[in-house]
């Protein structure tokens, strides 16, 4: 039967460090993604790309770390959301200000207008 005695030395015992912070860059996953999600959603016009981009970047600006929020190389986070709002934004731009009807400007990928004959 074991004893009840304890034995573990306290002699030996290795106190808790935190471990140094890593001297490179840390690029996060999600500041990157909400960086880039709003001119995806400007391009394409997408809606819901619109609302990911706006989700994405609150929820980058609220896990932003201390490091990433006092380096001067990051976005800061407020810049970011008022990136995808913004984008957001030129994604309804239609609905609020459509186009003129019948005037559908040139997209340079159709065919030449018809010379007229006369």
């Amino acid at each position: 039967m074991a004893s009840k005695k304890d034995m573990r030395r306290p002699d030996l015992v290795v106190p808790y460090q935190e471990p140094a912070a890593k001297s490179g860059d840390s690029v996060e996953f999600s500041s990157t993604l909400s960086s880039t999600l709003p001119m995806a959603a400007i391009f394409t016009r997408n809606r819901y790309i619109g609302w990911a981009s706006v989700v994405l970047s609150i929820q980058s600006w609220l896990g932003e770390s201390e490091e990433a929020s006092k380096s001067s190389q990051s976005t800061p986070g407020y810049f970011t959301i008022g990136m995808s709002v913004m984008a957001l934004a030129v994604t309804y731009l239609p609905m609020f200000l459509p186009p003129a009807p019948g005037q559908r400007g040139p997209t340079g990928t159709e065919a030449a207008a018809p010379v007229p004959l006369a």
